[in-house]
This record gives structure tokens, C-alpha cells and sequence, in this order.
């Protein structure tokens, strides 16, 4: 094997494939990344037992076909300490050999007799906008749970309904419950029993791995959405990514955000998250943030802290109705709600203090709804 590639275009590569590598294995070989030039171009691919990455680049000049399997991370901090411009890569007996401009490494190969195929991308059942795509896993992904004891909770549920061209992505710690739909375009699967196409869904994927998924396939063009039963693959312009499922469900939200005469409160994003991170400052530990809604003036009061120490900012809010609340939340949950949006304005639908409260965008109340229990207001 021997190829010629710009260094940036390598170093990309490589820091691509190497997302899924596992940081420690004890099987030695899983700790590798696969690079074929066979076919053309340069294929480099990372595998754990979890998740599988493989990335096609077309900008490498390829002299001799080949394939070898070298230490990822190790290939990594080469690529990252290299001269810029071209690169030299080949195989030269048991060692891989990469230079440019005077630089030189050598890296021990690998077995590839014991390296494990890559798993294949399970069936395509749609595509979605890639930049859209992405946002919404980071709106739904502050609420996933943290427990690895409760594997489902750490995971975002991936709904798909054919028949509407929705998707719905999901994720809740039992504290708070986060929930995003948004457009996606339904292809024709493998025909079911009464001969029709069955594109519909819904599985849990890691939220850990399906956020870096969405960060790293780009912000423009469509990204296609493979599923399975025990898997789901993601590609996107030659990047093409797996990720085992998580067994179980998460619950079903449709119920927790039917909230019935709720007071109802506009507020400017901006300040509200400006003026939670500032009152915020004297909160001790997850000490409440309390927030008491007056229809008089039409404001918003945030305190927190006690006794002596305390903070407090009056914003304008916009009540619906006459009717008055005194509401208060974990300081970091609040926080992590109100960041995952970006309108101008929020709705805050109120139930009452150690109740349910929906946050949702003025303009769009039906896409992004993120759902908080409000705890007992602290003696100020």
C-alpha cells in the first residue's frame, strides 16, 4: 500500500474514524483503524462493540492498493504533529511509514486476520436535514440521563412515523423530559406482509454516541437514517456510522405534557437565561431558583439563595390572564431548558409550585417542548 494525501485532509480522516475507537480494550486489535486503498480511494474505518465509523476520501492519490491496520490514536498524534501539506503513506514490510517535509514515523502494523469485519448499514428508512438534524439531537440530549444502572434513560428515543414524514426525538432523567419533532423525508423499505413499505420506527440510541453522531456528519445536505433491530447507521457525503440500540422504552410523554388550565407566561430568552445565570451565583449546591409571576405589572421576580445571601432580578413577563405564580426549579435544569432554545421568546405553562411546567418557542409551541417538575419554593 502506498498513498499520497494533503495533511489536513488525513488528519480529518483519521480524527473521524477514531471517534468510535474505545479509549481502553482488551482486545488489542479493536484499538485499530482499518485503512484500504483498494477501489481508488482511501477508506479509513473504527470499530468497538458498540459503534462502527467509516469515511471515504476521494483526495488521496493512491500508488499502490493495499490495506493496513495501525493504533488509531497513535496515527491521530501523528496527523495532528505533521507539516502541513502533502503526506506520504505506505507500507514498508511489517511497518506503516508516514512523512512530509522532512518529518518521518513509523507505526507497527497490526493483524488484519484478527480484525473484525465492519458491520453493514442496516436498512435505510429515510433521510433528514443534516444542520436540522443536529440541532435537534442537541435540544433533546441536555435531558438524557446520566445513570449507566438505567441504560434506556441514558438514551434519546428515535421515533419515525411514515405516514405523517415526522421524526421525534426524545429523552428524559425522570426530572425533566425533553421532546423535538421535525420534518423527514420517508423511503420506500422492504414490503411487509400485505405487500406495503413499513419506514416507521421507534428505538432508543445512546444519547452520547447519537450527539456526537450529529455533530460530526457536517451541517448541510441530507443525512440518511438506516435502522434495524439491534442497530441504527447514519451517512452522510462518503461518512457512514453505526450504533448498537439500547434495549427498553422510555415513557411516553403524550400524557406528562397534556397539562390542563395551566397559567401561561411569555418571556425574552435572552434575559431569562442571563438573569438565571446571575441570581444563580448565590444558589448553594441545587439550591431552587424561584420565579414569582405577577399579573399587577406584568413581571417576573427571580430569587435565590437564603438568609443574607441572596439575588434577585425583576424581568418583564407577559401573563395570560390575571392569575399569579410562584414556581421554583433546579438552577442547572433551568439553565440546561432554557439554552437548548434559540427563539426570541419562551412560553412558560405553569401548574403550580412541585408540579409539572412546560417550556416551549413562542412561534413553534409544538416542536420543541421541554418539561420540568418545579420544586417547593425556599424561604427567602
Amino acid at each position: 500500500m502506498e498513498f499520497r494525501i494533503e495533511r489536513s485532509a488525513l488528519t480529518e480522516a483519521v480524527a473521524w474514524a477514531a471517534r468510535v475507537l474505545p479509549v481502553r480494550s482488551p482486545v488489542p486489535v479493536l484499538g485499530g483503524l482499518l485503512l484500504d486503498t483498494e477501489g481508488g480511494r482511501l477508506r479509513v474505518s473504527g470499530l468497538d462493540y458498540e459503534a462502527s465509523a467509516r469515511i471515504d476520501v476521494e483526495a488521496a492519490e493512491i500508488l499502490r492498493p493495499g490495506k493496513v491496520l495501525v493504533m488509531g490514536r497513535r496515527l491521530l498524534d501523528i496527523c495532528k504533529v505533521l507539516p502541513d501539506g502533502p503526506v506520504e503513506c505506505a507500507v514498508e514490510g511489517s511497518r506503516f511509514t508516514v512523512s512530509g517535509d522532512g518529518a518521518r514515523f513509523g507505526l507497527s502494523v497490526l493483524p488484519l486476520a484478527d480484525y473484525p469485519a465492519l458491520p453493514s448499514l442496516p436498512q435505510v428508512r429515510g433521510a433528514v436535514d443534516a444542520a436540522e438534524f443536529a440541532t435537534a439531537v442537541a435540544d433533546v440530549a441536555v435531558a438524557a440521563g446520566r445513570d449507566d444502572t438505567l441504560p434506556a434513560l441514558t438514551g434519546i428515543r428515535l421515533g419515525l412515523d411514515g405516514e405523517t414524514g415526522t421524526m421525534t426525538l426524545a429523552a428524559t432523567d425522570r426530572y425533566r423530559f425533553a421532546v423535538r419533532t421535525l420534518p423527514w423525508k420517508a423511503t420506500a423499505g422492504d414490503p411487509g406482509p400485505e405487500g406495503s413499505a413499513d419506514v416507521s420506527a421507534d428505538v432508543i440510541v445512546s444519547a452520547r454516541r447519537l450527539t456526537e453522531i450529529a455533530r460530526s456528519l457536517g451541517r448541510s445536505g441530507l443525512v440518511s437514517v438506516a435502522l434495524d433491530a439491534g442497530s441504527a447507521g447514519f451517512e452522510h457525503a462518503g461518512m457512514r456510522t453505526t450504533v448498537r440500540l439500547l434495549e427498553g422504552r422510555l415513557p411516553r410523554h403524550d400524557k406528562l405534557f397534556a397539562l390542563e388550565s395551566p397559567a401561561v407566561a411569555v418571556v425574552d430568552r435572552a434575559r431569562l437565561v442571563e438573569a438565571v445565570k446571575r441570581v444563580s451565583v448565590v444558589a448553594d449546591g441545587d439550591s431552587p431558583v424561584q420565579m414569582s409571576f405577577s399579573a399587577a405589572d406584568n413581571s417576573v421576580l427571580l430569587q435565590a439563595g437564603y438568609e443574607d445571601d441572596v439575588a434577585s432580578q425583576r424581568l418583564p413577563a407577559t401573563l395570560e390572564g390575571a392569575r399569579e405564580m410562584t414556581v421554583a426549579f433546579n438552577p442547572g435544569y433551568l439553565a440546561d431548558a432554557l439554552a437548548s432554545f434559540d427563539e426570541p421568546a419562551l412560553r412558560l405553562l405553569l401548574m403550580g409550585a412541585g408540579q409539572r411546567a412546560m417550556i416551549t418557542g413562542e412561534s413553534e409551541p409544538n416542536t420543541h417542548r421541554h418539561l420540568l417538575m418545579s420544586v417547593k419554593p425556599p424561604l427567602m
